[in-house]
C-alpha cells in the first residue's frame, strides 16, 4: 500500500465554479421545487388520505386535517417557510440567520419522512394501496418532489482523496463510503449565525415567552398521542423540525437570548410546566408527566455527580431508594415497623439527610478511586441495597422493610389541610391526585435546580469541573480533589434522596424491585446514566429533557413487544454516534467532540 501526501482538506466545486447540490437540478428550479412544493403538501393535507376511518385518525375527511396529516401539514409549512426565507421575502430573513438550505432540505426530509410513513402504515394496516384516497397519492408525489428539489440546493463539496489504486476492492469500497458519507454530511452543514440586532428586553423576553409556549405545546402533543403510527410520526417530525431549526440558527439565536435572561428563562420555564397539568382534561397523562419529574429530579442530581465532577456512579437509584423507604417508614403506613406519622418538610428533610449519610459512608473510602474502579464499587452499592432490603423482612434479617412485599399503603399526603389525593379546583380547572403530586414534585425540581445552578456557579463548582477535565492537574493546583468529590457524592445522594420521599406517596408502594441496576421502566441506574449523558451533562436543561424522553418513548414504543428495547437501544447508540456531546451540550464538551466548531469569546464557569 503506497502513502499519498495530501494538502489540507479545502472546500471543491465543480469544474464551472458554481456549487452544485446532491441532486442534478438546476438551483432555481430546485428551490422553487422546493418552495412550491412545502405550499402543495400543506394543501394536499387537507384531502382525504384513506376511503375507511380503520385507519386511525380519520383521514378521510375533506378540509379537515386530522392525525398524521397534521404533522405533515407541519413538515410541510416549515418547509415553504424556508423556501421563502432563502428568497429573501421581507419579513421571514429572521428564520433563517445560519444555514436557510441546509434547514430546507431536513424540513423536507420531515415532510417527506412522515407522508410515506402515513402511507406504507395505511397500506400495511388496511392491506394494499387500493385503500388509498387520491390525497394519499397526491402528498406522496409531492412530498418526493419536494425532497428532490431540496436536495437539488447547492453546497460547498468538500475536498475527498481518491482511493488508493493499490487497495483491495474491499478498501477502495469502504474509502469511497467514506467521501461519499462526508460529501451527504457537507450538504446538511450549517453556517455560521449571523449577528442579530439589539432587540429591546421585553422583545427579547416576548421571543422567550413564545419558545416555551411553543415547547408546552409539543410537549403536550407528544405526551398525548392515542395511538402509536401518531407517535411515531411525532418523533419524526419532531426530530427532523429540531434539527432544521437549529440549522437555520433559530436554536442558536434563542439560546443566546435564553442565556442573556437566565432568570426569566427559569421562572417562564417553571411556570409553563405548572401549566400543564390543567391543559389536560384528566389524570392520565398527569401521571406520566409526575414520574417524569421525579425521574428528571433524580437525573439532575446524578449529573452533579456524573456531569459536574466526572464521577461514575452505576448505583446511584440506590439513594433514591434510601429516601424513598425512609420516607415510607414515618408516613404513618401501617406496613412501617415505625408508629411514626411524621409531617411532610419533617420527612423530606430526613430522607434527604438519610440519603446524604449513605452517601458519605459509601463515599469515603471509595472516592480515591477513579474510573471504572469507582463505576466497579458503586454498582456493587446499589445491588446491596437492593438485596439488604430484600432481606430484612423479618426472617433473613432484621423486620425493617418487609421484604419483597415492601411498604406498602403508604397515605396521601396532606399539607396545611390541602390533601393530595383529592380532587381540587383551582381557576376553574378541576386538577385530581396525580396533578397535585405533579405541582408539588414541580416544586422540588426547581429547588434541586437552584441548588444545580448556584453550586454551578460557585467556588465549588469550579472545582469540580477542574476535577472533570484534569484530577491530577487539579490536584497541583492545590485542590482537595477527595474533600471535593465527597461533596459532589453527598449532595448528589441528598437530591435523590429527596425526590424518593414524593415517590413513595406517588406510588402507594415501595419495594426492592424499583431500584434496580437495569429495567424495563425508569428510573434505575442504567437508565438515569443515560438520562444525563443523553440530555448533555453540565447542563441544567439536558438531563430534564433526557429524562423526559428516556421515560416517554419507551413507554410509547410498547406495541414493539420484545422488540422495544432492541428498537429503544439502537436509537441511543446512533445518537451517540452522530450527537456524542448530548442533545442539549454543555459549550466547552461540544468544542471536544467537534475541534472544527469556532470557539466562543467567552465562556461561562461551568463552560456552558
Amino acid at each position: 500500500m503506497t502513502t499519498q501526501t495530501t494538502a489540507p482538506q479545502t472546500p471543491s466545486t465543480p469544474a464551472d465554479g458554481k456549487p452544485s447540490g446532491l441532486i442534478g437540478i438546476p438551483e432555481n428550479l430546485g428551490r422553487a421545487l422546493a418552495t412550491g412544493g412545502g405550499i402543495l403538501t400543506v394543501i394536499s393535507t387537507f384531502l382525504a388520505w384513506t376511503w375507511t376511518d380503520a385507519f386511525p385518525g380519520d383521514l378521510t375527511v375533506y378540509g379537515y386535517p386530522g392525525g398524521l396529516q397534521v404533522l405533515v401539514l407541519i413538515a410541510g409549512a416549515l418547509t415553504a417557510l424556508f423556501g421563502l426565507a432563502s428568497y429573501g421575502v421581507k419579513g421571514l430573513r429572521w428564520l433563517t440567520p445560519g444555514s436557510a438550505d441546509s434547514a430546507i432540505k431536513l424540513a423536507a426530509l420531515a415532510a417527506f419522512t412522515t407522508a410515506w410513513f402515513t402511507i406504507i402504515a395505511i397500506s400495511v394496516q388496511l392491506g394494499g394501496l387500493a385503500n388509498l384516497e387520491p390525497g394519499g397519492w397526491v402528498v406522496a408525489i409531492v412530498t418526493l418532489a419536494t425532497l428532490l428539489g431540496a436536495l437539488s440546493l447547492p453546497f460547498e463539496r468538500p475536498v475527498t482523496e481518491p482511493a488508493d489504486p493499490d487497495d483491495t476492492d474491499w478498501e477502495q469500497f469502504r474509502h469511497n463510503t467514506r467521501n461519499k458519507v462526508t460529501v451527504f454530511k457537507a450538504a446538511f452543514a450549517s453556517s455560521d449565525v449571523t449577528s442579530a440586532r439589539t432587540l429591546p428586553a421585553y422583545a427579547e423576553i416576548l421571543i422567550i415567552v413564545a419558545a416555551l409556549a411553543l415547547g408546552l405545546t409539543v410537549f403536550t402533543y407528544g405526551i398525548g398521542t392515542e395511538y402509536d403510527e401518531l407517535f411515531v410520526g411525532f418523533m419524526i417530525t419532531v426530530g427532523f423540525g429540531f434539527a432544521a431549526a437549529t440549522k437555520a440558527g433559530l436554536v442558536a439565536r434563542v439560546s443566546a437570548i435564553t442565556a442573556k435572561h437566565r432568570n426569566v428563562t427559569m421562572i417562564g420555564a417553571f411556570v409553563a410546566a405548572a401549566a400543564f397539568p390543567f391543559t389536560q382534561s384528566d389524570d392520565q397523562y398527569a401521571t406520566i408527566g409526575v414520574y417524569i419529574l421525579i425521574f428528571a429530579t433524580v437525573a439532575l442530581g446524578l449529573n452533579i455527580v456524573v456531569g459536574m465532577a466526572g464521577l461514575l456512579d452505576l448505583g446511584y437509584v440506590a439513594f433514591l431508594g434510601v429516601g424513598a423507604y425512609t420516607g415510607a417508614m414515618v408516613s404513618g403506613s401501617p406496613s412501617s415497623p415505625f408508629d411514626i406519622h411524621l409531617p411532610f418538610w419533617a420527612s423530606a428533610l430526613l430522607g434527604a439527610a438519610v440519603a446524604m449519610i449513605f452517601g458519605v459512608l459509601i463515599g469515603a473510602p471509595t472516592l480515591r478511586l477513579r474510573g471504572d474502579y469507582l463505576a466497579i464499587v458503586t454498582l456493587g452499592f446499589g445491588e446491596i441495597f437492593r438485596i439488604a432490603v430484600l432481606n430484612a423482612d423479618g426472617t433473613s434479617g432484621p423486620d425493617l422493610t418487609n421484604g419483597s412485599n415492601g411498604i406498602a399503603s403508604i397515605p396521601n399526603l396532606n399539607i396545611f389541610g390541602f390533601d393530595f389525593g383529592q380532587e381540587h379546583t383551582i381557576a376553574g380547572f378541576t386538577i385530581a391526585r396525580f396533578a397535585n403530586y405533579f405541582l408539588l414534585m414541580l416544586l422540588i425540581t426547581l429547588i434541586v435546580v437552584i441548588v444545580f445552578r448556584r453550586s454551578g456557579d460557585s467556588r465549588i463548582g469550579r472545582a469540580w469541573i477542574a476535577i472533570r477535565e484534569d484530577e491530577t492537574a487539579a490536584l497541583a493546583m492545590g485542590i482537595n480533589g477527595f474533600r471535593v468529590k465527597l461533596i459532589a457524592f453527598a449532595l448528589g445522594a441528598a437530591l435523590a434522596g429527596l425526590a424518593g420521599t414524593v415517590q413513595a406517596h406517588v406510588t402507594y408502594t415501595v419495594t426492592p424491585e424499583q431500584y434496580q441496576f437495569a429495567h424495563v421502566v425508569p428510573p434505575n441506574s442504567a437508565f438515569l446514566l443515560a438520562a444525563v449523558v443523553l440530555g448533555g451533562m453540565g447542563t441544567i436543561s439536558g438531563p430534564l429533557v433526557g429524562a423526559a424522553l428516556l421515560y416517554l418513548i419507551p413507554a410509547k414504543l410498547q406495541f414493539l413487544g420484545d422488540y422495544q428495547l432492541f428498537a429503544f437501544g439502537l436509537a441511543l447508540v446512533l445518537l451517540m454516534r452522530f450527537r456524542p456531546e448530548g442533545l442539549i451540550p454543555n459549550r466547552r464538551r461540544q468544542l471536544e467532540f467537534h475541534e472544527e466548531t469556532e470557539a466562543p469569546t467567552v465562556l461561562s464557569k461551568a463552560g456552558a
